[in-house]
């Protein structure tokens, strides 16, 4: 039978035995490999080094490589690349997705880096070498003689991509999977040596979207090889080639479905055992040809509470099931009783109100390429999950290995499962060979990984490619229909949907959709963050209440941080971040590498800023099904994405906590709504509380408090209210609570927020805020010119002595011509190199808060909230125009691509006098604002004093120079 539709009808089934190894009489390994005695010996470990031999001119198959040994040698599991195998990184590789910027290969900027013996690409982490095409792959074997009549079986975990096998000369079959095992009937092989071939292809085999994750080179690049556990088992003539478990949560009863299979001429067997909590029943096998079928119902005892436990983020619980042929053959798998149901209303599971708080993983795995197989692996990654207060992991575009699922069994981690990203290079629906090939796939996904509980939702991949003409959409559209109808009425124990991102059809179980989210592609400067001042009060409750299932807010994030360089030393495997060498060549370029570390600091808390924002607009949103941020850890290809708070090996980059994160990103979170961040002293500030709680019961005998103090610690107002009943989900308590904040000077400030339960502390969630004096100060010296202009009183003004204090309008401000700087509040969305330089394209600013000019404005070192209204009206400050050595006493941090120096407020002398310039107008409507009118008295303060003493001088030339000509 060949391997691909031996494949196709199996169901996931666990391991016959549970550790590997291998009885020395096999003769199967290299000397030195390390092994165990396998119960009954039915498998042997092929981990060894084996014959191999590249095809890149695909001739072997006519030359019949597979009748003769091949000549060079290579450890499996592995891959070519790790071994460094292949060809040498040049300009002409010929790369496995999209490069949607071409400077690199044309740019005077890049042309070191294309020089071969420095070559360096920018948009992706680089191997060391790469390799398209076939690569054969061979060692011998020994079939001991307890092996006799047995049927015998090939196992890879986890090949790339497309398989073939040969025992000797004669040739087993094919397998096109892309994200499970491959599977080969070898049938009976008498005992004694035998030589097996094994021929991967990592070529496109079917065209699935080439920057889909299960092949591209933008994270875990296309390799070629076979990673995982590499196996010969033997099983009985009779064998179990599938069992599907069906649990229902309501009554606690378990549907088993299995299936048998046997050699021609061996006997049927009439009856299977499965055994469940120290209960045992008895099913009767059907029998077609040479496959047997059978169904059968088995329920703990009633008295067994811990047969009974259900399975969920909190406590999940795992029971184990086993079922038992009268030849020995036997089958172990685990289940959980869970139930999760799409309501109006979002998710409820177990029949309690759940909400998706979820990252994606895109199979980024530096060392090895591929994902791991082992489970501490994946333990270690649900942990991390678990440490930012998430409960849901998305697998963009790709089907991760068994061990990534029984990871997340145990930690109670929900999963969704993609097969491909039919865009760009293909489309979903058009007739094409993929529409065949996800459905093949996505039977293949359900039979090795569809018992286990973590596996909730799934769709056929992402983002599934819009179309003109329109006829072509609906083409998609009807395919995904078809899709979800398919499998909903085909495996109910889980939900199903028709894309991630779209498209928002009827036939959907839920949606995710990015339209609920405070920033867009394309918005730029127009989106919520950076064109409306910064509240509280804003979700997405009219737009998930056109819809009758919940919606989960797709990719939200997407935040950039700087590159820290330090990250490198990691990079001791298949793939190595040269980018992060162009992107410290650029800030030495610009005399800026020192300021490295501060970048990443001040960068990376804007980041958080917005994700908090992100992730608070979900969760204040009633009736939201959740949230897939994008992401947890960065993603190292597309341009560059930095957009974790994690690196790509899961580890934290020393800006934010898990514990920090969880203050808003949690099972039970506290939500303020506040129309404003900023207070003026004496006005009545008025706020509702509201509660997420989406733990594991409602919250009775709460108590909710609440109270503002200083950054420096004084209590400004306080309150709280009565003891009372959270409910379960988010629907709005809206506490409402008024504080009238009284300051003689400017004051940072934070809201707290804190839930306790019987006197101890559930959760706390804090907002800064900004109380500002009215008027803002006393008024400066009058000797201070103040202008909105460089003009020719202006310079006749310094020339004579005078001190300026200039403001220039943003638009008024000179630019870049090329890639010019769009300044905006938040941090930069996905990356500039792959969103053709979308604004924003700076990361906050820098600035010393002890700084004497900032000492009547409280300031964090980078941006906060109250920088918005200077921000989103300002423009950079060129410091490349001016003389080296001026120090802006508010830097702005650029793109890490071009990495130039920028300045918000800079001073500086010219002739005998001194000024402050800054990127924003002083004055006029858009200045009127309690934060701009009190940086502009505290510059004018400083101006004042005995400090300010500008070490640099520029020329009248230099100083026009910052306005646009």
């Amino acid at each position: 039978m060949k391997a691909s539709g031996f494949l196709e009808n199996r169901v996931g089934r666990r391991a016959f035995v549970q550790s590997l190894g291998a009885a020395p009489f096999l003769g199967l390994f290299a000397a030195g490999a390390q092994a165990a005695t396998l119960p009954n010996a039915q498998a042997a470990d092929l981990a060894a080094i084996w014959r191999r031999a590249l095809d890149p001119s695909d001739k072997g198959l006519k030359a019949r490589w597979f009748g003769h040994a091949l000549a060079d040698a290579l450890p499996l599991p592995g891959s070519l690349e790790e071994r460094r195998v292949g060809n040498p990184v040049t300009i002409d590789t010929p790369w496995t997705g999209d490069i949607n910027d071409r400077s690199f290969f044309t740019s005077p900027d890049y042309a070191r880096y294309r020089d071969p013996a420095h070559f360096k690409v920018p948009f992706f982490l680089q191997p060391d070498s790469w390799y398209r095409g076939v690569a054969w792959y061979q060692r011998d074997i020994t079939i001991p003689e307890t092996w006799r009549n047995k049927r015998v079986e090939l196992f890879l975990e986890r090949p790339h991509w497309e398989t073939r096998v040969w025992i000797g000369d004669r040739s087993i079959g094919r397998s096109d999977a892309l994200h499970v095992p491959h599977l080969y009937d070898l049938g009976t092989l008498e005992p004694g040596p035998h030589r097996l071939t094994i021929r991967v292809d990592n070529r496109m085999i079917v065209e699935v979207g080439y920057n889909g994750h299960g092949v591209t080179d933008h994270t875990q690049g296309n390799w070629n090889g076979i990673a995982g556990r590499i196996e010969l088992r033997a099983t009985e003539p009779v064998w179990i080639d599938r069992i599907d478990l069906h649990p229902s949560y309501a009554d606690r009863t378990l549907t088993v479905r299995g299936q048998l299979a046997r050699m021609a001429n061996a006997q049927t067997i009439d009856g299977a055992a499965i055994e469940l909590a120290g209960q045992t029943v008895s099913a009767t096998v059907s029998w077609q040809g040479m496959k047997g079928i059978f169904e059968a119902q088995i329920r703990p005892s009633p008295a067994d509470t811990a047969a009974l436990k259900p399975w969920d983020e909190f406590n999940p619980i795992l029971h184990n099931v086993a079922v038992r042929l009268t030849n020995g053959e036997t089958w172990h798998g685990r289940f959980g009783w869970r139930a999760l149901t799409p309501t109006p209303t979002g998710f409820e599971i177990n029949g309690r109100p759940a909400m998706m708080r979820g990252a994606l993983e895109c199979s980024i795995f530096p060392l090895s390429g591929h994902a791991p197989t082992d489970i501490e692996s994946w333990r270690r990654i649900m942990r991390r999950i678990k440490d930012y207060g998430l409960n849901h992991l998305r697998f963009h575009s790709y089907c991760p290995p068994e061990a990534a699922f029984d990871a997340a069994d145990e930690a109670g981690v929900y999963v969704q499962i993609e097969t491909v990203w039919a865009n760009q290079s293909v489309r979903i629906g058009a007739g094409l060979p993929v529409d065949k090939w996800v459905y093949s796939e996505t039977d293949r996904v359900l039979a090795a990984h569809g018992n286990h509980p973590s596996f909730v939702l799934m769709t056929h991949g992402n983002e599934p490619g819009n179309s003109t003409p329109k006829t072509e959409e609906a083409q998609r559209d009807t395919f995904l229909a078809a899709y979800v109808r398919h499998y909903r009425e085909r495996d109910a124990r889980r939900l199903w949907t028709s894309g991630s991102g779209w498209p928002s059809i009827d036939e959907n179980q839920y949606h995710v959709t990015p339209l609920p989210r405070i920033h867009q592609w394309a918005d730029e400067l127009k989106s919520r963050i950076n064109a409306k001042p910064p509240e509280t009060q804003t979700d997405y409750r009219d737009f998930i209440g056109q819809y009758r299932v919940p919606v989960i807010s797709h990719e939200i994030g997407q935040w950039c941080v700087y590159p820290n360089l330090d990250e490198r030393r990691k990079y001791t495997g298949y793939l190595k971040a040269k980018n992060f060498d162009i992107f410290e060549d650029r800030l030495r370029d610009n005399g800026l590498i020192g300021y490295a570390p501060e970048f990443l600091y001040a960068s990376g808390r804007l980041q958080v800023l917005c994700y908090k924002e992100d992730i608070e607009s979900a969760l204040r949103t009633h009736g939201m099904g959740g949230f897939q941020l994008l992401g947890l850890q960065d993603f190292p290809g597309q341009g560059t994405a930095l957009v974790g708070v994690l690196d790509p090996f899961w580890d934290d980059k020393g800006y934010v906590s898990g514990p920090e994160y969880r203050r808003f990103c949690a099972p039970v979170v506290p939500l303020a709504r506040m129309d404003s961040r900023i207070v003026q002293s004496g006005a009545s500030f008025a706020f509702t509380i509201d509660v997420a709680n989406f733990g594991a019961t409602p919250l009775d005998d709460a108590a909710i408090d609440w109270s503002i103090a200083s950054t420096s610690g004084t209590e400004l107002a306080q309150g709280g209210f009565p003891s009372r009943l959270v409910p379960l989900g988010n629907a709005p308590l809206s506490l409402a609570a008024t504080a009238t904040l009284s300051v003689r000077q400017a004051t940072a400030a934070r809201l707290l927020v804190t839930i306790r339960q019987h006197g101890r502390v559930v959760a706390e969630n804090d907002w800064d805020l900004w109380v500002y004096p009215t008027p803002a100060l006393a008024p400066a010296a009058s000797t201070i010119l103040r202008a909105n202009h460089i003009d020719e009183a202006v310079l006749q003004h310094l020339a004579s002595g005078g001190d300026a204090l200039i403001g220039l309008p943003g638009s008024d401000v000179a630019n870049h011509k090329t890639n010019p700087v769009k300044l905006g509040f938040s941090s930069i969305f996905w990356n500039t190199l792959w969103t053709e330089g979308q604004a924003p394209t700076t990361l906050g600013i820098l600035c010393d808060p002890r700084h004497d000019a900032l000492a009547d404005f409280p300031t964090d070192a980078h941006s906060n909230w109250q920088w918005w209204y200077l921000l989103h009206r300002a423009g950079a400050l060129r410091l490349d125009l001016l003389p080296a050595g001026v120090t802006p006493i508010v830097r702005i941090i650029d793109d890490w691509f071009t990495a130039r120096p920028l300045g918000l407020v800079i001073e500086v002398t010219v002739g005998r006098g001194r000024a402050i310039i800054c990127g924003f107008a002083l004055d006029g409507a858009d200045a009127a604002d309690p934060v701009s009118r009190q940086l502009v008295a505290s510059l004018e303060r400083y101006m004042s004093g005995t400090g300010f003493r500008p070490a640099v001088r520029v020329s009248p030339e230099q100083l026009r120079s910052l306005v646009k000509a």
